[in-house]
């Protein structure tokens, strides 16, 4: 105590070091209160618009904006992009599409404004909140996505069986056609909390990653809690009517058995795990509730295949087919594209009246659409470097006996790479996901991501 007393008082706190000092860690706790509330607004942003201020819906699209712009203003006054690559050449790619946009495409200064967000404004949180959040954080964000999973199967189950005319269907701006989204056998997949249903998709598809790391490491959290989101998630699968959530179920699954193949303590409590979720299906699946969801399901995942040729073709179309298509048809375009923004759902409402998908559906295709096959492979690049390093860097902490940054990776790989990132909910876990997995790499001294 007396030497502690020594040392408080030998401390000049008026000094240009200590101001520094106290300045910097008071900023950073700033950054992170900003990116729980990024977090808070990404989950509950559709409730907002649909349900509590629907006639600002149009407004709070773009919600978290401001809390990107201050996380960015506070980051550049910590220095935190000091020789980021990623950064350098995606704020370059944005700049040059945003005049380009102007002069040789649309011409709309607002439609490229709104696509310049998305590069300038959100990419870089990826490596703020991985220079911001610690590990800590990472497992802390992972426990209240389990404990927000009980309530939101809840929701999903009352959408899924009410009709779209309910109030807890109500579309955006209180629309009373609905927020849901064609499913099968008359039913409608369900959005839960966000604006449309991609969003619940991508929730549940983060829950299912932590799931699958928290049944890997058992002291973490009650086993008890692990059970009850295990059945939530298989209700989720069933009343999401979701084949992008079933995808990404299986992928965390193979990630998972991966992390295990070494380590005899992880494959023993994986196989529990599956021994406890199997038993969990086989009972929810007497009851109607969740039986006549995976009826709908399985209706949904049968017709959809038919129509794509079956697993192959749904495979190739939604992922391999889509980046080569985005090359093929690249050929029409001028060497500028179309210009920044107009492939987004928001952008096209801005210059036609309604939403759709003026260039593609596709995020490569947009991207190439929007920008020109020069630039546009240089967007696409960029974001397939962050993703191969990030699972070089994942592997090697795997090997290390540390499965967290790898198992997030399992969800955040494919969203990283070619998510859909004009829609501001995929957006948003994109770049969420991305910086949790930065994070989680935090264990070493010295990190170059």
């Amino acid at each position: 105590i007396q030497y502690y007393t020594i040392i408080i008082f030998m401390t000049d706190f008026n000094s240009p070091k200590a101001k520094k000092s106290y300045q910097r860690n008071n900023d950073f706790k700033q950054m992170k209160q900003a990116i729980w509330l990024y977090f808070i607004l990404l989950i509950f942003e559709g409730a907002l618009r649909k349900w509590i201020l629907p006639g600002l819906s149009d407004f709070l699209l773009i919600v978290r904006d401001p809390v990107a712009l201050f996380l960015l203003f506070k980051a550049f006054q910590q220095k935190l992009f000091h020789n980021n690559l990623y950064m350098f050449g995606m704020t370059f790619i944005s700049v040059v599409s945003f005049f380009t946009a102007f002069y040789y495409g649309h011409g709309n200064i607002v439609v490229a404004l709104y696509g310049l967000r998305i590069m300038l404004l959100h990419f870089p949180l990826i490596f703020v909140i991985g220079k911001v959040f610690n590990r800590s954080d990472v497992i802390r964000l992972g426990k209240i996505m389990l404990w927000l999973a009980l309530p939101m199967v809840v929701l999903i189950g009352i959408q899924f069986y009410s009709p779209q005319s309910a109030w807890v269907n109500r579309g955006l701006a209180g629309n009373m056609e609905g927020a849901g989204f064609g499913g099968a056998n008359g039913y409608f997949r369900p959005p839960g909390t966000f604006s449309f249903t991609i969003g619940n998709s991508l929730f549940w598809g983060l829950v299912s990653a932590y799931l699958f790391y928290f049944w890997l490491n058992v002291k973490e959290v009650k086993r008890g809690l692990l059970i009850l989101v295990s059945a939530s998630l298989f209700g989720a699968m069933s009343f999401s009517i979701s084949r992008t959530l079933f995808f990404e179920i299986c992928l965390s699954m193979v990630f998972a058995f991966v992390a295990s193949w070494n380590k005899p303590k992880y494959f023993s409590r994986l196989l529990i795990a599956t021994a406890i979720s199997i038993l969990v299906i086989v009972l929810l699946s007497e009851f109607s509730v969740f039986h006549t969801g995976i009826e709908t399901f399985f209706a949904r995942f049968s017709e959809a295949g038919d129509n794509e040729g079956g697993l192959k073709g749904t495979l190739g179309d939604r992922f391999l087919g889509g980046m080569i298509s985005a090359v093929s048809n690249s050929a029409h375009l001028s060497f500028w594209g179309k210009g920044l923004g107009m492939g987004t759902n928001a952008g096209a409402k801005m210059m036609t009246g309604s939403a759709g998908f003026l260039i593609s559906e596709g995020e490569w295709g947009r991207l190439i659409g929007e920008t020109g096959l020069l630039l546009g492979l240089g967007a696409i690049l960029i974001r397939t470097f962050l993703s191969v390093n990030l699972l070089r860097k994942s592997y090697y902490y795997l090997s290390k006996g540390e499965p967290l940054p790898w198992i997030l990776l399992s969800f955040g790989s494919v969203i990283i790479l070619q998510g859909q990132w004009a829609q501001p909910t995929s957006l948003g876990f994109s770049v969420l996901t991305g910086g949790l997995i930065m994070a989680s790499l935090k264990n070493e001294k010295k990190q170059n991501i």
